[in-house]
């Protein structure tokens, strides 16, 4: 009798390469769009503007990415994967030319716009495109994945920018260049590799703003929603107003610490949803809740005291409620979608996420020009802190029915 052939055949080899090439590219995207993050402060250096407008330019960016989500977020589900995510690293890259040219607030909001529109497409695709090619024998991969890579990349993009700022040359037209780069080899990886969905008529009405919740799930996502918004509205308050308020606990400008504080939270994050990887994505919700309770409110006694130290203890303890959140629910998500929702899903999830990135971190940035970067981070932290509490009374209560 012959033995099995147990060699892998061509396909799962590509579709292997291509699902880690994919997981690269969603790492990449989340990357670019932490990069302004540590620059902010620099542009207010130079141009002098106020903690709102800064804060008007992060949401710009925003606005345009849940834009590209509703008009956008079906689109690969009807023409291809490929096709969506070549569209939108183009104009991600016409983006970063807008950056190396700016020369005032006006040309970030344009960058930040067209870059909003790029990673709104992305991001919803990407996240299809990630469990299309998840391999049979590991189950669980697109949801460590899709949950380890945004947090992943906001950690890098805002590492990586915070160091080229202080000990490289150029600090605002490098990390575009090095960016530049990064996109055209995701270009390459796409246009070589196959395509997931089955194509299916209908693209032009799935441009209509809308985004897909079946009835069968929508249970199932209201429980999502608290710990969703919990750690997406920390995560506004750190990427948008973090490095300002980091740099009022020093005597002198200091641009990587703004990196610094925002990898705190991201990159933990990334590392607490790899480590949970193996436990069952719904089990670790109340888990996320419970660290974000505690590092939020180890963070604000950092801040009322003015403590850097126990601060950027909050924050990474509060990172792996972020990293555990992020898991969670985007795994949850992978479980329960069927191949044809999954574009209007995880678009969907975004939408929510990022409405709850953005909503408070305006309302964050015009409070502190009223009443001081101080005040306002006290406020807006115990906010997220009764928004960590409730996912935690939820998440405790879903365990209760299941």
């Amino acid at each position: 009798m012959a033995a099995p052939n147990l060699r892998p055949s061509r396909s799962q080899i590509t579709h292997s390469r291509a699902f880690w090439a994919m997981a690269a590219i969603a790492v990449t995207f989340p990357a670019i769009s932490a990069v302004p993050s540590p620059l902010y402060a620099l542009y207010q250096d130079r141009w002098g503007f106020s903690s709102s407008t800064l804060t008007e330019v992060f949401a710009i960016y925003v606005v345009a990415l849940l834009a590209s989500l509703l008009i956008f977020g079906a689109l690969s589900d009807h023409v291809g994967r490929r096709p969506v995510l070549l569209g939108a690293i183009f104009f991600e890259a016409v983006s970063l030319v807008v950056f190396l040219t700016a020369d005032g607030v006006g040309a970030l909001a344009v960058a930040r716009v067209i870059q909003g529109l790029a990673t709104g497409a992305a991001l919803s695709t990407l996240s299809a495109v990630i469990v299309d090619l998840q391999p049979a024998h590991a189950p669980k991969r697109s949801g460590v994945v899709n949950g380890v890579a945004p947090l992943a990349g906001l950690a890098f993009g805002a590492l990586g920018c915070g160091l080229l700022i202080q000990l490289a040359p150029w600090p605002t037209s490098l990390v575009f260049i090095i960016l530049l780069v990064a996109l055209a080899v995701s270009a390459v990886a796409v246009w070589i590799s196959p395509e997931t969905s089955t194509l299916r008529p209908g693209a032009r009405q799935s441009l209509v703003p809308h985004v897909g919740l079946p009835t069968r799930l929508r249970n199932d996502f209201l429980a999502l929603a608290p710990i969703m918004i919990a750690s997406w509205a920390l995560g506004g308050l750190y990427l948008s107003l973090g490095p300002s308020i980091a740099n009022g606990f020093l005597s002198h400008q200091n641009y990587l610490t703004g990196g610094l504080v925002v990898t705190a939270l991201c990159g933990t994050g990334a590392f607490a949803a790899y480590a949970f990887r193996e436990r069952e994505p719904q089990s670790i919700l109340r888990l996320a809740a419970t660290w974000l309770v505690i590092g939020i409110t180890v963070t604000l006694g950092g801040i009322e005291i003015d403590s850097l130290l126990l601060a950027l203890i909050g924050t990474v303890i509060s990172g792996i409620g972020f990293g555990a959140s992020a898991l969670g629910t985007f795994g949850t998500l992978a479980t329960l979608a069927d191949p044809h929702e999954r574009g209007e899903l995880f678009a969907l999830a975004y939408v929510v996420s990022y409405m709850a990135f953005s909503l408070p971190a305006v309302a964050g940035g015009l409070a502190a020009d009223q009443i001081g970067l101080h005040k306002t981070a006290l406020i807006y932290s115990t906010g997220v802190l009764v928004l960590a509490a409730v996912a935690f009374m939820v998440s405790g209560r879903q365990r209760s029915l299941s």
